[in-house]
């Protein structure tokens, strides 16, 4: 993906096989025969405004909004699908353009399903949450393997349990919580016993049942098996460290200074991205030693271990960083002892 920022974050996550198994922004896509433009909302009556309360576009957003901890705002877009149509597969590359991280579509064709998440997954920035009650489609998209694409499975989708679920956790502060144990508000639970639950997590699903009497959803996981939450504290911290260091050579512009290419401009960089990584920690997405000390690490070699050419370049590629995930209790087991004396 090309970008006019001046700074590349990358990130890879190293861990033990087999494997065990606006940051919060929705966007909702919809489609309608003369289609609207991406538009920004704070409330269900501002929706109402431009989608009237029997669209899809309206009852996917009463959804998000009905939470108890719904966004400070999202965004909807409606596809053109009248004369001189606007195809999917057209409009999907734009919306990598606008302020979102969580997609939401008033689809559920399997095909349309496919088509977002492959190109939500090369984009490498965003995730995607659907809702399906076919089972037969939800083999279809654990086939994919995606990262970054969950799939919530319910007989009923007309009231869009995936925009509950956003809406219930996504604007929460990253990292602070996971994904998996939350009650939806207007979602009923799915009567179903342990053996079809586990069936549908084996699709790579996740659903909403009832557990100790509390209504909740089932899991919090990506059709991959990989966990939502991870994907989504790898955006932030990725996001957050790019757009920190990029602020900091724009601000060295207002004051009519330089980052110098020198071990003092260098410690400002690793400043900068270590202040990222400690935000992280509070959070809650990075782990602590025995000793409470925070699990992760910066290396920024000095100039004098820099290529000339790079520096010839003013290019410094060499900054690093690590940590090692803090993640979340899912399960537990406990074991007993009855004695008699």
């Amino acid at each position: 993906m090309l970008s006019i920022s001046d700074v590349t974050v990358t990130i890879s996550v190293l861990k033990p096989m087999p494997i065990l198994g606006g940051f919060g922004k929705p966007l909702i896509l919809g489609a309608s025969t003369a289609g609207k433009d991406y538009k920004n909302y704070a409330d269900i009556d501002a929706v109402q405004t431009d989608y009237p309360a029997n669209t899809e576009e309206y009852k996917a957003a009463a959804a998000i909004f009905a939470q108890k901890n719904p966004p400070a705002e999202l965004a909807v877009i409606s596809r053109k699908t009248g004369a001189s149509p606007v195809t999917l597969a057209d409009l999907l590359p734009t919306l990598f353009l606008k302020d979102w991280h969580f997609l939401i579509t008033t689809t559920t064709t399997v095909e349309d399903l496919i088509l977002i998440a492959d190109a939500v997954e090369a984009d490498k920035s965003r995730q995607f949450v659907a809702r399906t009650s076919s089972k037969a489609d939800l083999a279809t998209i654990k086939a994919k393997g995606y990262d970054r694409t969950a799939v919530i499975y319910h007989t009923t989708v007309t009231n869009y349990p995936d925009a509950a679920w956003v809406g219930a956790v996504g604007s929460l502060p990253v990292g602070s919580v996971t994904w998996k144990g939350w009650t939806l508000v207007g979602i009923a639970p799915m009567d179903i016993d342990a053996t079809e639950l586990s069936a549908i997590h084996a699709l790579g699903a996740n659903t909403y049942v009832t557990k100790a009497g509390t209504n909740v959803t089932s899991d919090g996981r990506a059709v991959s098996g990989e966990f939502i939450d991870l994907i989504h504290s790898q955006d932030y911290i990725v996001f957050s460290i790019q757009y920190a260091v990029q602020d900091l050579f724009n601000r060295a512009q207002e004051m009519r200074t330089k980052i110098p290419f020198d071990n003092r401009g260098i410690a400002q960089i690793e400043s900068a991205s270590r202040t990222v990584l400690q935000r992280a920690f509070l959070q809650g997405m990075i782990a602590t030693d025995e000793d409470g000390v925070a699990l992760y690490n910066t290396t920024f070699p000095p100039r004098s271990q820099v290529d000339p050419a790079n520096i010839a370049a003013r290019n410094y590629p060499d900054g690093k960083f690590e940590f090692i995930i803090a993640g979340a209790v899912h399960k537990a087991g406990i074991s007993g002892t009855i004695k008699f004396a």
